[in-house]
C-alpha cells in the first residue's frame, strides 16, 4: 500500500512556485498535501509486534525496511515508527523497533 494512497492532491499556483511552473511551461503544480500523521500511542505499539535492531554504522530505513517488508519504499513506516524523521536522527548503539505485521501498522495509520 502506497503512503500516498489516503492523500489528495492539491493544485497549486502559489508565487512560491512562480519559477517552476514557467521552467515547465504550465500554469500549475499538482503535488500531495502535506500528512498528517500521529506518533503512535503505548495502547498502538501493543497491537504491534516489535522486532528490536541495534543501529550500526551503515544502517538505512530502506534496508531495514527491505530485509522485513520486503520493499524498501515503506522505510518510512521504520522511521515514523521509531519517531527519527531521518537516519540521522539515530546514533550507533541505539535500539529501534521495527513493528510487524504491516496490516497493524496500515490499521494505526488509518489505511
Amino acid at each position: 500500500m502506497s503512503r500516498y494512497s489516503n492523500r489528495r492532491t492539491i493544485v497549486n499556483t502559489s508565487e512560491v512556485y512562480e519559477d517552476l511552473r514557467r521552467s515547465r511551461n504550465v500554469k500549475s503544480v499538482s503535488h500531495y498535501n502535506s500528512p498528517t500523521l500521529r506518533h503512535p500511542s503505548v495502547y498502538d505499539r501493543s497491537l504491534v509486534n516489535l522486532t528490536p535492531h541495534v543501529w550500526t554504522t551503515g544502517d538505512r530505513f530502506f534496508k531495514l525496511a527491505n530485509q522485513f517488508y520486503g520493499e524498501s519504499s515503506l522505510w518510512w513506516i521504520i522511521a515514523w515508527f521509531n519517531t527519527a524523521p531521518t537516519e540521522a536522527h539515530l546514533v550507533p548503539g541505539e535500539v529501534i523497533h521495527i513493528p510487524t505485521p504491516l496490516n497493524r501498522v496500515y490499521d494505526m495509520l488509518g489505511y
